[in-house]
């Protein structure tokens, strides 16, 4: 599930040079804690562009025309020791990232004993000068807030395995935010009409995410559709059997018309280059296109899985929710809320249509559906329960005034689900069902969420500072 791709990451250090004619070696014993930032950032799979140290006015001016010129997604600033904030301003305003402030210590505790034994009050402020990097975080914090520079802060030492692993997150945030600014959604068809909650701006889904909408046609499909080899579909229900517990109810002709749609799915996607893809059509009954869009269920969840995540009546936000979520390895299954147990305190969520086979407790089933309720049809269907374990809900609301994450950590619990060929599962969360479920609607989503594996809520705050966007959190 994990999407690998390469970005540039900015590293930049900041001293003060008065400081290296007055204090041997601590230059070299900065540069070279830089050095270790460096490695092991790159060891989160990044290419870092070093500026350097920045120690005065004209090498700020340097360090920002080499980082905007090199287009970084985040500059992480490390303060190595006290150092003027008119190093840093210059570099934040030109390049158009967010910065992430690096207090980080050599060490967790000065060797106070050793420190006061050197006898030489000189030797002792350059040392302490190599360990005072938190004298300089409320100097820049002021200025970027009066600047309104975007930024965050780090504080730890260099050994920090909790400082790292913020970093880490940075980093995979910062990525995922890169993924998000690239990503294709195609839209095939229309709102399921009258579903108020689910209409959107693409304006401003476009504005806030950087994603490109590519406006799909159902004649397109039906000839890529029309197109499809009797090779290309057997290989398809190869692959449907390889991924899914096809049930001995499926009627073969329902396989084969599924596998065929798929075929052409696979295809309209290639074609259209789409990371993503929200969907909805009825047609008159008995229409061409009907017999397409009641075949869509296997083939969408074959995609879902390969990290281009489809969302059923056309639920472009969801699609943004699910993509992000699949992004960050998380998977991101399409749910809704389905019914509460407060016997159990549970909530139970779960969708008819496309499902995230990879984040599934077991193997997939593909069942046979007398009827889609709701909608026109009948056809084959995914049942499947989430894995038991931490779970992460995450939609994207749009609000009056903007577009932002609501996000909510819980439990996929173990217990009675419905077979009635949908996806569903039981999420039990920390602030129990009834506050949950109120707390959660009154921050106006669609009934639609994305479902994914894990805690990761601290990874999606991330991401949305770095999208400059708010981020909610339920629990």
């Amino acid at each position: 599930m994990t999407h690998n791709s390469k970005i540039k990451v900015g590293l930049f250090g900041i001293g003060l040079d008065t400081y290296w004619d007055q204090f041997d070696g601590l230059l070299n014993n900065l540069s070279s804690y830089q050095n270790q930032i460096k490695a092991k950032i790159e060891s989160f799979g990044v290419e870092v562009v070093d500026a350097g140290m920045v120690d005065n006015y004209e090498k700020s001016r340097i360090a920002a025309d080499l980082l905007k010129k090199q287009d970084v997604e985040i500059v992480f600033l490390y303060i190595s020791t006290y150092a003027l904030s008119s190093t840093v301003l210059p570099v934040a305003q030109k390049v158009p990232a967010p910065f992430v402030i690096l207090n980080l210590q050599p060490v967790p505790q000065l060797d106070y004993t050793s420190f006061n034994e050197l006898g030489d009050r000189g030797k002792m402020t350059g040392v302490w000068l190599e360990h005072c990097q938190a004298c300089s975080v409320p100097e820049i914090a002021g200025v970027f807030n009066r600047s309104d520079i975007n930024y965050d802060i780090v504080t730890g030492y260099l050994q920090d395995e909790e400082a790292w692993r913020e970093i880490e997150k940075w980093v995979e945030a910062a990525r995922v935010v890169t993924a998000i600014h690239n990503n294709r959604m195609g839209i095939l068809g229309h709102y399921y009409g009258g579903m108020l909650d689910v209409y959107t701006d693409l304006s401003k889904q476009s504005a806030t995410f950087g994603t490109h909408f590519e406006m799909l046609e159902m004649c397109e499909l039906k000839r890529l559709r029309d197109e499809a080899t009797e090779i290309e579909i057997s290989d398809k229900i190869d692959e449907f059997n390889a991924f899914f517990d096809v049930v001995s109810e499926c009627d073969k002709d329902e396989i084969k018309r599924a596998a065929q749609t798929s075929v052409a799915l696979d295809k309209l996607e290639d074609h259209h280059k789409l990371g993503a893809l929200a969907y909805y059509y009825e047609g008159e009954s008995g229409n061409e296109y009907e017999n397409i869009v009641t075949s869509v269920i296997a083939g969408n969840t074959l995609l879902t899985g390969k990290n281009i995540p489809v969302a059923g009546e056309c639920e472009v936000k969801n699609a943004q929710a699910m993509k992000i979520m699949s992004e960050f390895g998380a998977g991101g299954s399409f749910s809704e809320f389905y019914l509460m147990d407060f016997k159990d305190e549970v909530v139970m969520l779960g969708h008819d249509g496309p499902a995230h086979f990879a984040i599934a407790e077991g193997r997939v089933k593909l069942v046979p559906l007398p009827i889609y309720h709701g909608k026109p049809g009948k056809g084959l269907s995914i049942q499947m329960t989430v894995k038991h374990g931490p779970v992460t809900l995450l939609s994207v609301v749009e609000s009056k005034n903007d577009v932002f994450l609501l996000v909510a950590e819980g439990e996929s619990v173990p217990g009675e689900i419905l077979q009635i060929g949908n996806t569903n599962s039981r999420y039990r969360f920390s602030i129990g069902a009834k506050t949950f479920i109120d707390t959660w609607s009154k921050q106006g989503p669609a009934h639609h969420c994305a479902i994914g594996v894990g805690h990761i809520a601290d990874k999606i705050d991330k991401f949305g500072k770095l999208l400059n966007i708010r981020v909610v959190r339920i629990c």
